[in-house]
């Protein structure tokens, strides 16, 4: 491993006008041969990272509050991750398990079998990411129970190859010019609380999301019977940060009990320890039938898996299958990310969540743009609002918010249409955080003094 690493400070270190000349020179090329369907917020261009720090090509650092979207759950470069990818790359690097066996597979499954969310025994499929671990979800109910149709929440967002992007519904971009896409999915609305009907009880309009589904899609368009599953992200990612009510999810698992449902959590953003426990369901005490993991599972490693209680995971050879899935360098990777989640960053999320949490819980109250600040652990969102009892959309304000910040060193993302994640390495210090939500803070104020801005630009905010 490299020994050079970026200065180890809490705060940024700008050094250049961004973007420098050598990423100027770089978004030059990548404007000429690279897809321009990628969502890029600002101009970084990075070259190394450290811990909770990247560094661009021209020397610049930055407070990384974005984790590579939410991926480096153990800080980039975490030195026993490093290893672990270093002594495997040595000795074998692909021979494919859908075919041969690694040993390796089974280990990560023992690991994974006694953390999973839902009593064992399991059995494990090995994808390359996340929309891999949805797609083969996605078979997988259906396989099983020999129903064709799948229940998705709008807001969500769960990949976007052809399956799982019929299940997402975050943006009309995601899907435009796609169609048709996978039959069979019908879209239901999510507790969003913040936004939820003025005079509206918060426990009382999630149950009725929930019961919606019982209540009325099951009396008009949709059997019962013919469901496979129900997807659910415990906090929507992409679509705002949004934490779904306890109440809620067991709501879900009560419907699905009764009518034959498979419970299926997207854990891809929100799981491996993000939320200060392993899986975000475990704060409503749920137990899914499926679960979908990926991102910070190997610590940016290209890694999903598909976990499934034994007796759910009853296909034949020949059903699914992934040439690179379950590769070997990359559950090495996972295998090191687990111990280190296990001994450094579960309590670290929790603690400093909390802490986070509560200095920017007044902003509500101190900031004319801020409606709401939500998360569990350090899956953190804070909401822009223009007009707080409208509850007016501002994207436009909360680009230029996540702009102002980069340029002061440090790297947020948009999430939903409003709102800004924060989604540091769960390796964060006490300082670091302080540091990054100053400038928040600054940029937040910087904007609310500015003139009012228009609709945010096309294709934002970026991340998954």
């Amino acid at each position: 491993m490299a020994t050079k690493t970026v200065t180890p400070t809490a705060g940024p270190k700008i050094k250049t006008e961004l973007p420098g000349p050598n990423a100027r020179h770089i978004l030059e090329a990548d404007a000429k041969y690279i897809s321009p369907s990628y969502t890029r917020s600002y101009p970084l261009v990075a070259r190394r990272g450290r811990g909770v720090m990247i560094e661009d090509v021209d020397g610049n650092e930055f407070l990384d509050f974005s984790a590579g979207i939410a991926v480096v759950s153990t800080g980039h470069c975490h030195p026993d991750v490093v290893s672990a990818i270093q002594k495997q790359a040595a000795e074998l690097i692909h021979m494919s398990g859908t075919d041969f066996y690694y040993q390796s597979m089974t280990e990560l499954a023992e690991r994974l079998s006694k953390i999973a969310p839902m009593p064992g025994p399991h059995k494990f499929y090995y994808g390359n990411s996340g929309t891999e671990a949805i797609e083969a979800a996605i078979k997988l109910a259906r396989y099983h129970t020999r129903r064709q149709n799948i229940i998705a929440f709008y807001g969500a967002f769960h990949g976007r190859t052809m399956g799982s992007l019929a299940l997402t519904s975050s943006k009309t971009q995601q899907r435009r010019r796609f169609a048709p896409l996978m039959p069979g999915v019908t879209h239901v609305p999510y507790p969003n609380v913040y936004r939820r009907p003025a005079g509206t009880d918060a426990t009382q309009y999630a149950m009725g999301c929930a019961r919606f589904i019982e209540e009325t899609l099951f009396h008009t368009t949709l059997p019962a019977e013919e469901v496979a599953a129900i997807f659910v992200e415990p906090i929507q990612g992409e679509g705002g940060y949004v934490v779904s009510p306890p109440e809620f999810l067991r709501e879900l698992r009560r419907i699905c009990d009764q009518n034959g449902i498979l419970l299926v959590a997207d854990e891809i953003q929100s799981g491996a320890g993000r939320t200060g426990k392993w899986w975000a369901i475990e704060h409503a005490g749920v137990q899914p039938d499926i679960v979908c993991i990926a991102k910070g599972i190997a610590s940016g490693m290209p890694l999903g898996i598909t976990i499934a209680r034994a007796e759910i995971m009853d296909w034949v050879p020949g059903s699914h299958a992934s040439t690179f899935g379950g590769n070997p360098v990359c559950i090495a990777a996972a295998l090191a990310t687990i111990s280190v989640l296990e001994r450094d960053c579960l309590k670290n999320a929790e603690m400093m969540g909390g802490y986070m949490m509560e200095r920017m819980a007044p902003w509500v109250k101190t900031h004319p743009l801020v409606g709401d600040v939500r998360g569990l652990g350090l899956m953190i969102a804070v909401e822009v609002s223009k007009d707080k009892e409208q509850k007016t959309i501002a994207g436009g304000e909360r680009d230029r918010i996540v702009e102002l910040a980069f340029q002061r060193g440090v790297l947020f993302l948009g999430a939903g249409e409003s709102a800004i994640r924060l989604s540091p390495p769960l390796i964060v210090t006490k300082e670091q955080a302080d540091v990054a939500l100053d400038i928040l803070e600054e940029a937040i104020s910087a904007v609310e003094r500015e003139p009012a801005a228009g609709p945010p630009r096309p294709g934002k905010p970026m991340g998954t």
